[in-house]
């Protein structure tokens, strides 16, 4: 068997001649400003000409970055050239110039050893080549770091101390809510505040985070930033205890930046729980019952379950406006019919809540069968639609059956939008796919590394600033400090949103094959058997078929209805027609 051969030593291609790699470092705008970095320039070429005859060398400047990780640009670039064999000497000012963290330093001198490349501290004066002088720097820099933490201990102590007063530590303020720097007090956003509320209405009817977002894009509302909501979102609104008045703070340990610090929950003992510091939105005996739902929803998944039961699904839940103050409506299980059938029942937020709208309510003993036997119609008067049509016999079409038998006729404008659609060779109803091109999925995998980095970014500038506050020669304020963190904190919480905006769509998308498959096969299998019988009988046809198939169907074709005393007023379809129609009686 041959001999195994010994890896060769990594050798400095400058064999010849000495080259030190000179590295300077400082932490602080100021320092950079004034006379630290030309200082320790010259006096390094200096030491390095005069006391090591060193005449070849390169000059490597890292300003305004803290020495608590190595990530740092110049600091990088010169290890992967130190790395090459560029360089005998590793030349710094002082030891902690070049990492103040015991972790990286021990790493980073390893690899200097193994490289053969000697590491030279000028103030400290230490002989590595030496068992004493490599002691030496050891405890120096286990003491250097020893500061730093204990600084950024009395740091976060301030910070706690605030906190435990009451006071406002700072961030981005939560949606919901308005903030008074002078005062230092919260008050309610009525108008966010409304949000909020039917949020938690459609959470406790639907169960469902991913159909709260849904209603809520479907209907115009938008974050505080503007931009849509998704399922992570709005489960922050569902379980951040702020909203039922609470300040937690200490809650989290976050990631400093560093590689050996990552993000964690704290034991509950540390936390700083202020009760009543605000004005609630939602009370906790809401929230309590909300946090409920969602572990028994987590639980469901994390086994391989769905997460509803299907006795529980509401069919138009999401998709009903009341037709008297325009808000949402949300859904309730009615009681038990014979054969054991419970419908849904549905009522307007506002008069639940406020009991200052007067609709009435409506269930799906009214909805469904209107709903179903319309677009049924629809179908079929598509299926036999032909150039000799009139807008009349269409009308016809659309409302045979006893089920409207109160509705005298549709308003024209969206009458005759459907006639053109249907002239034009479109079929009545089209179906939504929910698939990106491959520009889009390109698109936002792009978006997404752009927001990783901009995270990454941020995180380090947070970092820095901390670094600026404990050791800056001049010192920075607590107030200086607090104003500039808030700051950072506010854009890095805008990028993360946006982040788990992206990542979730791409998450759905990733497993889209499937799931878009199940949805175009819904819509078929709901539109054959709606075009099969000239009547469809709601109860006998819910019974037939899966309540969430039939859910997806309705979404995937319905806008929202209109309900107005009991009645479907009008439907918008998701290609934009809207039918408004007209009854009998006065009362509309």
């Amino acid at each position: 068997m041959p001999k195994r051969k010994s890896p060769k030593k990594r050798v400095s291609k400058t064999t010849t001649e000495p080259r030190a790699a000179i590295y300077i470092r400082v932490s602080t705008q100021y320092q950079t400003d004034r006379a630290s970095l030309p200082v320790q320039r010259e006096e390094l070429i200096n030491y390095a000409k005069y006391a090591l005859n060193i005449n070849s060398y390169e000059i490597f400047e890292d300003a305004g970055f803290s020495a608590k990780n190595t990530d740092r640009p110049a600091y990088q670039q010169m290890i992967a050239r130190v790395r090459n064999g560029e360089f005998t000497h590793v030349l710094v000012w002082k030891i902690d110039r070049i990492s103040r963290n015991l972790l990286d330093f021990t790493a980073m001198y390893q690899e200097l050893k193994n490289l053969g490349v000697t590491f030279i501290s000028k103030n400290e004066q230490f002989d590595t080549s030496t068992a004493i002088g490599e002691a030496m720097l050891r405890i120096i820099l286990v003491f250097a770091e020893l500061e730093r933490k204990m600084t950024s201990e009395r740091v976060s102590a301030v910070m706690v101390s605030r906190a435990s007063k009451g006071d406002w530590n700072g961030g981005k303020i939560p949606y919901g809510y308005d903030y008074d720097k002078d005062t230092g007090e919260f008050s309610i956003n009525e108008d966010e505040a409304k949000v909020i509320n039917l949020i938690y209405d459609l959470y406790e009817s639907e169960k469902s985070l991913t159909v709260v977002a849904k209603y809520l894009n479907d209907h115009g509302y938008r974050a505080r930033s503007g931009k849509p909501w998704n399922p992570t979102t709005t489960r922050k609104m569902l379980v951040s205890p702020f909203y039922a008045g609470v300040y937690r703070y200490n809650y989290r340990c976050e990631a400093d930046g560093g590689s050996h610090t990552p993000s964690y929950v704290r034991d509950e003992d540390e936390w700083v729980v202020i009760e009543d510091h605000h004005p609630a939105i939602v009370d906790k005996a809401r929230q309590k019952r909300v946090e409920v739902i969602l572990q028994a929803n987590q639980r469901s998944q994390s086994n391989g379950t769905t997460s509803y039961n299907r006795k529980d699904v509401h069919i138009f839940a999401g998709l009903l406006r009341c037709g008297v103050c325009g808000s949402g409506m949300t859904a309730s299980t009615d009681r038990e019919r014979d054969g054991g059938w419970a419908p849904s029942k549905y009522g307007c937020t506002r008069r639940r809540r406020f009991n200052d709208c007067n609709n009435k309510f409506v269930s799906d003993i009214t909805i469904g069968p209107f709903a179903m036997n319309y677009i049924a119609n629809i179908i079929r008067a598509g299926n036999s639609f032909g150039k000799s049509t009139s807008i009349e016999t269409l009308q016809k079409k659309l409302l045979r059956g006893d089920t409207f038998k109160d509705v005298v006729g549709i308003e024209r404008p969206g009458l005759e939008e459907l006639y053109n659609h249907l002239q034009s060779g479109a079929g009545g109803l089209e179906y939504k796919s929910a698939a990106l091109t491959a520009a889009e999925a390109s698109s936002i995998t792009d978006e997404r590394d752009v927001l990783l980095s901009e995270k990454r970014r941020l995180e380090r500038a947070l970092a820095r600033l901390k670094s600026l506050y404990l050791y800056s020669d001049e010192g920075m304020s607590e107030t200086d400090y607090v104003i500039s963190r808030n700051d950072l904190m506010a854009s890095l919480d805008s990028v993360t949103e946006r982040l788990d905006v992206v990542e979730n769509s791409i998450t759905e998308h990733l497993t889209l094959s499937d799931e878009e498959f199940m949805a175009k096969a819904s819509y078929f299998l709901v539109a054959q058997k709606l075009n099969e019988k000239r009547y469809i009988d709601y109860e006998k046809f819910i019974k037939k078929i899966d309540s969430r198939i039939l859910k997806d169907f309705i979404n995937s074709v319905v806008q929202n209805f209109c309900i107005k005393n009991g009645r479907v007023v009008s439907i918008l379809f998701k290609n934009g027609i809207e039918h408004r129609f007209l009854y009998s009686d006065a009362e509309q």
